[in-house]
C-alpha cells in the first residue's frame, strides 16, 4: 500500500470514528475546537495503529448503536472524547 493510500485509508477511517461515536469533525474545525493540525496529527496518529482491521470491523459493528466512546485501543479516543464535550 502507499503511503498516500495508506493516509486515505486511515484518514477515512478517523472520520468513520468520529461520525460513530457523535462528533462532527467539521464543525469542530469551524468553531474552533479542533485545529488543522490536529486534525493531522490524528490521521498520522491513526497510521501508526496496529487495529486497522479490527477497527474496520467494530465500526461496521456499531455503525447504528451510537456508542459513547472510541474503543480503548483507539490512538485518537482522548479526541474524540474531548470533541464530545
Amino acid at each position: 500500500m502507499t503511503m498516500v493510500n495508506r493516509i486515505g485509508r486511515h484518514s477515512d477511517l478517523v472520520h468513520s470514528m468520529a461520525d460513530t461515536v457523535g462528533v462532527d469533525l467539521g464543525d469542530a474545525l469551524l468553531d474552533g475546537r479542533l485545529a488543522p493540525d490536529e486534525l493531522r496529527s490524528a490521521v498520522l496518529r491513526c497510521t501508526g495503529c496496529e487495529a486497522a482491521e479490527v477497527c474496520g470491523q467494530w465500526l461496521a459493528d456499531n455503525a447504528d448503536s451510537n456508542p459513547d466512546a472510541a474503543p480503548g485501543y483507539c490512538r485518537n479516543a482522548d479526541l474524540f472524547a474531548r470533541l464530545q464535550d
